[in-house]
Parts: C-alpha cells; structure tokens; sequence
C-alpha cells in the first residue's frame, strides 16, 4: 500500500484493542480511524485463521456502507479475505451465503442485523464474530437507534462462542468516557484512544447580508469553478438554495435524506472528478462518506452544534491545505452565533451525548420480538430477559409489569395462566408479512417514493402531502414535479416534470424544519456577550457587525447564570430570562413558569424566556421567584407541567400506557432533569430594568 508507517492513532489503537480493550477511537475527519479498528483485527484473524464472520461493521447508512467497502477490500482482498453487505439496496439474491462459506467481514445496519438474527441459517454463521466496528457512534448515541444496537450487541454476546471486541469510531464526542462506558456495558476492559488533529491553518470569511438575492450572489462567487460543499439546515433550505443557483454554478448537485439514493451517488461521484463541482447539502455528507479533496465548505447560515460544525469543516484543508470555510449570514446575529461556534472549537468544547434514560419504545420492540420470534414464556421469565439488557436494566421490574397489564388490557398480549401470548391487536399490527415492522424502531410510513413513469426513482416526499385530494407540485432535487398518480399500497406517487409556477402557494417543499442551536454554542454566544467582543481576529467590518448583535443584549450579563430583566416591549412590560441554555432547556423552563404562574403568556428562543402579563408591580421579582421553586420539584411533579406531544415520531408508542409515554417524554425528549439539575446550581441575577427611550419598543 506504499505507507511508511502508520499514524499515532493507528498505533495507539492497535494496542487497545490487541489488550483485549472494548475501544472507542476519536479522530478528525480523514484521521485514519477506520485503519485504525481495520489493522487490528485484520491482524487477529490472519494470525488465528478462523472461520467465519469473525468482525461486523455497522454504520448508521447504507451510503456509508457502500462508500467503505472499497476501502475494507483493499485491506481484504490481498490477503484473501472476503467481505459481503448486507442492507435494503441490497439485492435479496446477494444477500446470504452458502454453508460454511461466510464472509470474514460483514457490513450491516443495525436494522439488517435484526433482520440477520432472525433467520436461522444465516444467523449460525454470527457465532464465530470476534469484533464490531460501529461507525460514527455518535450518530447513534442519543436515539432509540442506539438504544437498539446497543440490545443487538448485548444478543450477539450470546451468540457468540467467544468474547465479542467493541470497536467505536467518531470524531467528536464532549464526554468520551461515558459513551465508551454506555458503549461497552460494563463488560470488562475498555480504553479510549484519542488523538488530537494537528493545529493546521484555517481561513474562515464571513458574508453577512439581509438580502436574500446578494446572500445567493455571494454563494455563486464563492464557489465558482471550486469544488465546493454548502451545508444548510434542512431539506427545504437546500431545495430553495439549489433553484436559486440552477443555472449559474456548474456541475452542481443536491444530497439530502430524500433525494434518491442513486441520485446521491452520481454527486459524489461527480465531485470526485476534475474541474469544479458543488453539492448544496444537509447533514448527509457530514458523516465518513469519501468524496475527496475539495476547496472550500461554505456554511449556508450557522449550525445546530460544535460537533457538526467540526465534521463539515473537516471536509476541508485536507493533504496539508488550508481548511477554507465561508459564512452565508443573514443578520447579525448569526454571526455572534457562527463566532461563538468557532470560539467553542478553538477550546475543543463540544457537545456531550447523553443516552436516552427511559427507553421504553425500544423495549416494546424488543419484547413483541421475543415472542413472535421464540417459545412460549411465562411472565417471570420475560420480565428477567428485558431486564438482562444493560440499556433496560435501569427499568423496575414493577414498571414493566404494569405495561404487561396495559398491554393485555388493550389486547396485544393475551395471557394462558402465567404464559403471555401475543394478542390480536398484535397479530393484527405485526402479524405475517408485517412481522418486519418491528426489526426497526424508525417510525416508518411518514414518506411516499416519488417515481418516474420510466420506473425512474427521485426521492421520497411527505405522505401528508400524498395523501391531499390535489396534491399539486412538489419541489424536490432542485426540480419541480407533478404528481399524477398515488399508490396508497405501496407508499409509492408517480411523478412527471412540472412547470415554473409563478408564486409557490402550490408548491409542497421538502420537510425538515432549521435546527435550533445546541447549548454548547449558546453558552459561546454568553461568553462574548459577557466580555462584549470575539476573540477571533475578526476584519473591522466584521467587528463592527458583531458589536451590534452583542449591543441588542442588555448591560451586566456576566460569563454564566441566569439574567432577569423587566424591558418594554409593542405589548408592554416583559420579563426576559436571558438563560442562554438552548431552545428545549428554554422550551420547558417556559412551560414550567407558565404553570407556576397564573394568566402569563410565555415565548422564548435559543437565548432567552419572555413573560408577558407578570403583574404591573413587582414582576421581576415574582418571576424569578417562580424560578427559583422549580428545582424542587421532583420529575414526576415536573412533567405534569408539560404537554404530551403526539406519539407518532415513537413507533410503538401508542402501545404504551400514558404514565410510562409521560416518563419517556419527561427524560428523554424534554430532558426534565437536566434542567431542574440546572436551575438548581445556576445563580440568578436581577439586572435594572429598561429605561424608555429611542428603540424601547423594539
């Protein structure tokens, strides 16, 4: 392969890992870590000769699996090792082995091993794997996807005639230890091999620009004739983004979680070519998917968190170039929000990832999994077998009673004496061919495929809008489209080229909403506020321009706590709570006040909590009064003040009784004890109130 050595990392892996480590190994983007976990192993499997599936590689996407599989061959090929995928794209045929001719490694999704497990013959040859390499593990950390790897990998340990090796892989985690301690369950040995990017140089330039039109004539200048990712928000910003630039970049492309996955593919393909090249893309092409070198990564608006920023501007400055990366700014406010991202970086502060505490959706799952899939067992006997997985060990054995009870009362279990049986409801739900609704927790059914009458696949659309009785055109790939026909059955709408319709009340654009920023970021954008400057080496236009996002900000805010205000307002008074937390730390603490005081009116944003009608007299203090009671409310008292969102985005949620979804919702989607942890240590300061004067009232 013509190398001379191998990097610190690589070597510093191969020694975890060869000790007998479970190993989480962080590195930047193109550090080497897929080598790193690949050496090792490769190493243990041609010195002990062992048949069979002897290492699983699972990524989060199939576009992922399908990129690192020429790099894993190049490894396995010389050395005469096979290696196999096994995901939907897929074809059925070439899926599976003959007996005693399994791959040595197998790439696979969480969901495809489900699948695997399920089918007998197949599922022996999983008896010899000695090591998982998990992929981008924190992409998983923080979802119910985690919670059902880490339940695979628990089975797999039973599986297994030997003790199975974690193998975790991401370039940014805030708190390595815990999730290599969530990761590797307490099994035995684990090591974290972390290895810091070298300081390299990094040219950041911002364009701030309230009209729309020049932010797009930006964008064009920028990338022209470069090869060139902008990251946006979301699908809909992306669609926008790409018809705006039709025509004026060329060879230009779209990547997000919609567009079709051939389509996906011929941009990277694309890009990887000579000449200049763009792709307006979302969160899709910050994971390890290898498009090559490119020049520049422009930042369409400020990211969600650290950790994203980090993994896009990672795409650049690769083979000892600079690292290039442009902000697209609407205001200035976003840019305090893109310096205190790049401050947070600079400090290596990202976002640590927290397990999901009350993963009961997943344990519903797997509890309809075991006996559909196994012999009858008695209620004892179930109730020690969910619990025997560490990520539902913190669950009492008289909770999940109390759902077998529910479930039997709503008839998808029946009991026989002490054995449980699935009920009707689920034969009804899961019954036959259905039975594979329950190998994935992604809520499915949300999107209809958008094909061609050529049998041409575009994308995927929301069914909401395939189920309208005029479902009009759609704006998908940078292209409009007309639906001329539904296919309920098969979630499937036959799609022809649409016209440039003046206007775009008709036009239905992809979903997915803009990200709110992370508190990481937002306690950047508090430090700058607090010392009232960047500490980046900013152009005096660009200083200038901060200073007016930091003056919208009142006097006194200090580096931390939280900051009371009474202000005018069209309205009349408010309180503003300036908390600096994050929009859902700000969303329940909105909740939380509004239930503690009579008649108020509540809004907030990623910065700050405005009460509205507190009293003429005394509101600054009557707020913060409020505040300052709800840290001792228990979890339980707490959710009771906040509302039960809808159970869809849960796909077995509906199957929960309501105090178990309450407690889901409380820990885990609203994280109620994180912001009563919070309140709790943070210290309340009064600052003066606002005086009238030119701009009170804004």
């Amino acid at each position: 392969m013509g190398w001379s050595g191998l990097r610190e990392v690589q070597e510093q892996a191969y020694a975890a890992i060869r000790e007998g480590n479970d190993t989480l190994v962080i590195a930047p983007t193109a550090g080497g870590k897929s080598e790193a976990a690949l050496i090792p192993v490769l190493d243990d499997i041609l010195k002990t000769g062992a048949p069979g599936i002897s290492c699983l590689y699972i990524a989060p996407l199939k576009a992922l699996i399908n990129d690192q599989e020429e790099r894993i061959a190049g490894f396995c090929r010389p050395v005469s090792l096979t290696l196999a995928r096994w995901h939907g794209d897929v074809p059925k045929g070439d899926r599976g082995w003959k007996e005693d001719d399994a791959p040595q490694f197998l790439l696979i999704t969480p969901e495809s091993l489900e699948v695997l497990l399920h089918e007998p013959v197949a599922a022996s040859a999983l008896s010899s794997v000695r090591y998982v390499i998990v992929d981008e593990l924190h992409a998983f950390v923080e979802s119910e996807r985690g919670v059902h790897l880490r339940v695979l990998l628990d089975r797999l340990d039973r599986i297994a005639t030997a003790p199975v090796r974690r193998i975790g892989l991401s370039a940014t985690v805030g708190n390595p230890d815990e999730v290599l301690a969530w990761f590797s369950g307490g099994r035995g040995r684990s090591k974290v091999v972390s290895v810091a990017a070298p300081p390299s140089q990094k040219v950041f330039r911002f364009v701030v620009e309230s009209d729309p039109g020049k932010r797009i004539d930006a964008l064009v200048r920028l990338v022209a004739g470069k090869k060139a990712l902008v990251f946006v928000n979301s699908r809909s910003a992306a669609e926008t983004v790409i018809r705006e630039v039709s025509g004026r970049i060329e060879n230009l492309h779209i990547h997000h979680s919609s567009i079709a996955p051939i389509k996906k593919k011929e941009a990277e393909e694309a890009f990887r070519g000579s000449g200049g090249a763009c792709i307006i893309c979302t969160s899709t092409l910050e994971l390890g998917i290898d498009i090559g070198d490119l020049d520049i990564v422009v930042q369409d608006g400020p990211p969600d968190s650290v950790s994203s920023f980090l993994q896009r501007m990672g795409r650049a400055g690769r083979r000892d170039r600079a690292a290039s990366v442009a902000w697209i700014l609407s205001d200035p406010g976003e840019l305090l929000a893109g310096c205190a991202t790049i401050e947070c970086a600079q400090k290596k502060q990202t976002e640590p990832l927290e397990p999901p505490e009350k993963p009961w959706n997943v344990l519903v799952q797997q509890l309809f999994l075991a006996l559909l899939s196994g012999p009858r067992a008695g209620r004892g006997t179930i109730v020690r077998q969910l619990r025997s997985f560490s990520v539902f060990a913190q669950c009492f054995a008289e909770e999940i009673d109390r759902l077998l009870d529910h479930l039997i009362t709503t008839g998808y279990l029946s009991a026989d004496g002490d054995l449980l049986v699935p009920g009707p409801e689920a034969e009804r739900a899961f019954g036959l061919s259905r039975v594979r609704e329950l190998y994935s927790v992604i809520a499915g059914g949300s999107e209809y495929r958008a094909v061609t009458p050529d049998g041409e696949v575009i994308g995927a659309i929301d069914a909401r809008f395939a189920h309208r009785e005029e479902p009009g055109d759609f704006v998908l790939g940078g292209a409009i489209w007309s639906v001329v026909k539904c296919d309920e059955s098969h979630n499937l709408v036959v799609v022809v080229p649409g016209g440039d319709i003046p206007g775009t009340s008709r036009i239905f654009r992809a979903t997915g909403g803009e990200a709110a920023f992370s508190p990481v970021i937002c306690a950047g954008i508090q430090r700058i506020v607090a010392r009232k400057k960047s500490t980046l080496p900013l152009c005096e236009v660009d200083a200038e321009t901060l200073s007016r996002a930091i003056s919208a900000f009142p006097q006194g805010i200090g580096e931390s706590g939280l900051f009371f205000r009474e202000e005018r307002s069209t309205e009349g008074r408010v309180v503003s709570v300036y908390s600096f937390s994050g929009r859902r730390f700000n969303q329940v603490l909105a909740y939380l006040l509004k239930g503690k005081l009579d008649r108020v009116q509540v809004r907030y944003d990623d910065c700050r909590i405005r009460v509205f009608r507190a009293g003429k007299s005394g509101a600054v203090e009557r707020v913060a009064r409020a505040l300052r009671e709800i840290p001792a409310l228990s979890q339980q008292e707490a959710s009771a003040f906040l509302p039960l969102p809808a159970p869809d985005p849960w796909k077995f949620a509906r199957m929960l009784p309501e105090e178990e979804f309450r407690a889901m919702i409380a820990a885990d989607y609203y994280r109620t004890g994180d912001v009563l942890r919070i309140l709790a240590q943070a210290p309340v300061t009064i600052l003066p109130a606002e005086e009238p004067g030119p701009g009170a009232d804004t």
